[in-house]
């Protein structure tokens, strides 16, 4: 990237003027600690590095007449895509790109086409096979808009990683054993619609067990004969000792299972890999026992704790309970050996929501311990925390049966987009505008960040929504078709000396897919993707791309089929697709 060559730039002319190399020599030192970033104003160039104000120290000079000795030394070998070099302010250095390097630029796009933007920062830093666990409900549990916040951040973190040169296996980890399923399960054989059943798990239904499992909780927390029979219920789903139950069990999963990959496919998701509680919890349980004796878990008024290092802040867990079941510690540590024999990565990302960021400090530390008595293998594992999505009603309960399912959120946008647009739109057409409006929401910003949903403002066409990117998207389009009837072709070759601030952008993008790569964070795109959207908008508003008798047409067509490959490539990269029209 031409980042690169003028970092690389500016750490020669350091070099020439006399700045020490140090202990590493070449210029790896010199370019780590400048920066080479676009100015928030594009009248300020097109690149501007602050080398000048980090390095006046150490050569003992005022920033602006060190400026100047590198501005002399650059001007020796200026790269051949620089235009000019000037000074600005206290000493930042501005390079101002050529006219020909834009279309030059414009030409890659075309070329590389779906591959524009895509790099190698994974097989460089040694990461080419990546496993991703995200999304993980809860069988027994409704598939709620927290769900689909793990899920939109973790599949466009799966895609920016294969992307960015790993090899990604998807996967989904669902808690199908636990207090959770017993409480369903108690709900279920104790509404009153269900007594005297003879044949039981003939009245079930995903929507139903969510219903069920808000009546076992309210009871586990409110009754103590309830909590009893729950925590009996419990024991039997692990020893599938009871007929009746374990019916309700096979039943009550298959059908969460099915509900579950219906979403996951409307969501544009596949998964490699499910792995499940039932089969982790017993791996889980012996690695703690095995443990014991080495001093990493200790028994503890009759559980099996892991105690956590004080001085790292870390706080102790329970990994055996005292009835002698894994907890959920114990399942993770499971997990873990399950994806190091499924797959051998080089780096495992987990996506989950912050409220468990403490626990996995500790449960990392954990496996660390376990796994590197045994080896090492599996034990980079890396926590990508993300906030809460909630709407403006406030947080929701699954405990209390206050839950937003996330086909209903979903329906509610398609509703809202019917009505404020007549229903111009297909069905196909109307869901893809739909969960393109509830993933921008989500990745429009850090993914640590909590969100409000705000349902006005998703479906806007105004700008800062994913309709917006979507039409912006089928407008070029559009016109690409109408130029193809036209029997218009493209050309990179320019005639014009000016450059639009949207040719300013386009050649930004696979820097833009790398630090989102680096930094596991799709809102960089979704910023991006914004406002490259915005310049494409005023380029058209301002220009007539299809013309006959404009000699400039045929370079505006190009310009135009640049914007909508890295607009169908960023999109596919938040996991939002381009509708066909709208």
């Amino acid at each position: 990237m031409i980042s690169d060559t003028l970092k690389k730039a500016v750490a020669g002319a350091l070099l020439s003027i006399g700045l020490p190399k140090g202990e590493t020599g070449d210029f790896a030192r010199l370019s780590g600690r400048q920066a080479v970033e676009h100015p928030d104003e594009l009248s300020h160039g097109d690149y501007s590095t602050n080398a000048a104000l980090v390095f006046a120290k150490d050569l003992k000079v005022k920033p602006r007449e060190l400026a100047e000795k590198l501005v002399v030394e650059l001007e020796k070998n200026r790269p051949d895509q620089v235009e000019k070099i000037d000074i600005a302010g206290p000493g930042f250095i501005n390079f101002h790109l050529k006219r020909t390097f834009f279309a030059e630029q414009v030409g890659k796009i075309l070329k590389e086409e779906e591959k524009f933007g895509s790099n190698d920062y994974f097989k460089k830093a040694g990461l080419k096979k990546v496993m991703i666990e995200y999304t993980d409900p809860n069988p027994f549990k409704e598939f709620h808009i927290g769900h689909l916040m793990s899920n939109s951040i973790g599949e466009s973190i799966a895609r920016i990683t294969e992307f960015s040169g790993a090899q990604v296996k998807r996967a989904c980890y669902q808690g199908d054993v636990g207090l959770h399923v017993a409480k369903a399960i108690w709900g279920y054989l104790n509404e009153k619609n269900n007594e005297g059943k003879k044949e039981r798990s003939e009245n079930l239904d995903a929507g139903k067990l969510g219903t069920y499992y808000a009546l076992g909780a309210t009871a586990y927390e409110e009754n103590q004969d309830a909590k009893k029979e729950i925590v009996d219920i419990n024991k039997k789903i692990y020893s599938k000792e009871d007929l009746i139950i374990n019916k309700i069990y096979k039943v009550g999963r298959k059908i969460s299972l099915d509900y579950f990959g219906g979403i996951y496919k409307q969501l544009g998701t596949e998964f490699n890999f499910f792995f499940f509680e039932s089969e982790a919890g017993p791996i889980g349980k012996k690695l703690v026992e095995e443990n014991i004796e080495k001093g990493i878990f200790e028994k503890s008024d009759g559980a099996v704790v892991f105690k956590g290092d004080e001085e790292k802040g870390l706080h102790t867990r329970v990994f055996i309970s005292r009835e002698g079941l894994p907890t959920y510690e114990a399942k993770e540590l499971g997990l873990v050996e399950l994806k190091r024999k499924k797959y051998s990565y080089d780096l495992s990302l987990v996506v989950t929501g912050n409220e468990i960021k403490d626990y996995f400090k500790v449960l990392l530390d954990a496996v660390k311990k376990v796994f590197l008595s045994k080896d090492s293998k599996g034990t980079n594992i890396l926590h990508i925390p993300h906030g809460m999505l909630r709407l403006p009603s406030g947080k929701m309960s699954s405990r209390t049966g206050d839950v937003v399912t996330a086909l209903s959120l979903i329906a509610k946008v398609r509703q809202s987009l019917k009505e404020k647009f007549s229903n111009k739109n297909s069905d196909v057409e109307d869901e893809k505008i739909a969960i393109g409006a509830i993933k921008y929401s989500i990745l429009r910003q850090s993914s640590g960040d909590d969100i409000i949903f705000d349902l006005d403002k998703s479906i806007s066409f105004e700008g800062d929504s994913g309709p917006y990117l979507q039409y912006s998207a089928v407008r070029a389009k559009s016109i690409l078709k109408k130029a193809d009837e036209a029997k218009m072709k493209e050309s990179t070759k320019k005639s014009s000396e000016s450059v639009h601030e949207l040719e300013k952008i386009l050649y930004r993008f696979p820097e833009i897919v790398e630090r989102s790569a680096r930094e596991y964070e799709p809102h960089y795109i979704t910023t991006y993707l914004t406002e490259l959207a915005g310049l494409f908008n005023n380029y058209y508003a301002n220009n007539q791309i299809i013309a006959a008798e404009d000699k400039e047409s045929p370079y505006k067509i190009s310009l135009t089929h640049a914007f909508e490959i890295i607009m169908r490539n960023g999109l596919h990269l938040l996991g939002i697709e381009v509708p066909e029209k709208m």
